[in-house]
């Protein structure tokens, strides 16, 4: 893979030469690579195979995930999330000990304390970390997935960007089957309010816990907005927002 350089940037395929645009730039490639019919089928390639499977599966449990939790994301995330998640979920497979090489899965991983704590303070906006834009502690009551702050001095404790003048909070309970593929999702009510020097005392609780058993994955967001004649814009598109898992059980 190549990086085009000069003016004129190339897009299509000229001989066995590729040309396209990526986040990275504009880029180019040869075609090469084994033929696909013998990688499936070639004795010789079966750790390819292998490796081939548990990615597929690391990569379709990150986008059970994705899928959960998308309404949110839509407010904050960042354009490498997917292939972030794919990495942590890559991670969390290779924590299965009891799956033979190339069956290993996030599900099968997952109920381990190693494994959660890799997912827990995973942040969907590369671009606005919650620990670098909340600074006021927090508690996650992992029976009711409340998200309680005490005394939130928003100028104090909130990192808010320029030009923003309110914040949202809000919180989300899902709960994830790996194993099944099956996902269910309760989001607290906002609470909104401007970034003042007054204390406030924030609870973010759920109306009810999500259906379903698998995984507890408690989410915490702060959204941005600037107000003008009483009305509160988002601010740049969300790219301040910050939104991160806080708990896992």
């Amino acid at each position: 893979m190549a990086k085009q350089t000069g003016i004129i940037k190339l897009k299509g395929k000229i001989g066995d030469l590729s040309f396209y645009k990526t986040q990275d730039g504009h880029l180019a490639r040869e075609k090469g690579g084994v033929d696909a019919e013998r990688i499936a089928k070639d004795p010789a390639f079966i750790r390819t195979r292998e490796n081939g499977a548990e990615f597929g599966s690391a990569a379709s449990a990150g986008k059970l995930m994705r899928d959960a939790l998308r309404p949110l994301m839509l407010r904050a995330s960042d354009g490498r999330v997917t292939s972030r998640l794919t990495k942590v979920m890559t991670d969390i497979k290779n924590l299965d000990a009891t799956s033979a090489r190339g069956q290993r899965t996030v599900g099968s991983a997952i109920p381990l304390v190693p494994a959660k704590e890799r997912l827990k303070g995973f942040n969907f906006n590369i671009r606005s970390i919650l620990g670098s834009v909340l600074y006021k502690s927090y508690s996650v009551d992992i029976a009711t997935g409340a998200i309680d702050m005490a005394q939130l001095v928003p100028t104090n404790e909130i990192a808010a960007p320029s030009g923003a003048t309110h914040m949202t909070l809000r919180s989300a309970w899902a709960k994830i089957d790996f194993v099944q593929g099956i996902k269910s999702v309760e989001v607290s009510p906002d609470f909104n309010g401007p970034i003042d020097a007054n204390a406030v005392n924030v609870n973010l609780t759920p109306a009810s816990a999500p259906t379903g058993t698998g995984t507890d994955i408690f989410i915490l967001m702060i959204e941005f907005f600037q107000e003008v004649n009483g009305v509160q814009y988002s601010l740049n598109n969300g790219q301040y927002n910050a939104m991160s898992i806080v708990e896992v059980n």
